[in-house]
C-alpha cells in the first residue's frame, strides 16, 4: 500500500463519519481481533488503541484516525481479503502501524492495562505477549 492511499484511509473524516466509524468498530472489533489473533503481531498494541480511541480524554484527531485505522480493521472486504490465508491481514497491519506510530504517544498505560485484562478475559493473553513487539 502506497503512503496517500494510507493517508486518504486514516483521514479523520467529519463528524457523521467519525460515529459511523465508531458504530462499526464497536460492533465488528472483538470478532475481528479473534480471527485475527495469530497474524496481527502486535495485538497488545492494537486493542490499546482500540480503547483510546473510545477514551473521551483523547484528542478528537487521534479519535478520529484511531477510528479510521480500526474501521478498516474490521471492514469484512479491503484492499486485500482478511479471509485469504496468511496474507488477509497484511494490508491491515500496514493501515494500523502507520496509525499507530502517528498516535503513539496517546495510548496510556490504562488504555495498555486494560487490553491487557481484555486480551487475558478472552484468552488471548499468549498470542499478544509471543507477538507484541
Amino acid at each position: 500500500m502506497d503512503d496517500v492511499k494510507i493517508g486518504e484511509i486514516l483521514e479523520p473524516g467529519d463528524e457523521d463519519t467519525r460515529r459511523d466509524r465508531e458504530n462499526r468498530v464497536r460492533g465488528k472489533f472483538w470478532k475481528t481481533v479473534g480471527r485475527a489473533a495469530r497474524q496481527v503481531p502486535f495485538m497488545e498494541d492494537l486493542v490499546a488503541a482500540y480503547y483510546c480511541a473510545f477514551d473521551l480524554e483523547t484528542p478528537h484527531r487521534v479519535r478520529g484516525i484511531l477510528l479510521a485505522a480500526l474501521a478498516y480493521f474490521v471492514l469484512p472486504i479491503d484492499g486485500i481479503p482478511d479471509f485469504l490465508a496468511f496474507v488477509g491481514f497484511s494490508d491491515d497491519v500496514a493501515v494500523l502501524t502507520v496509525a499507530l506510530a502517528a498516535i503513539r504517544a496517546h495510548i496510556t498505560p490504562a488504555h495498555y492495562e486494560a487490553a491487557r485484562a481484555a486480551l487475558r478475559d478472552a484468552g488471548m493473553e499468549d498470542s499478544a505477549e509471543s507477538n507484541n513487539v
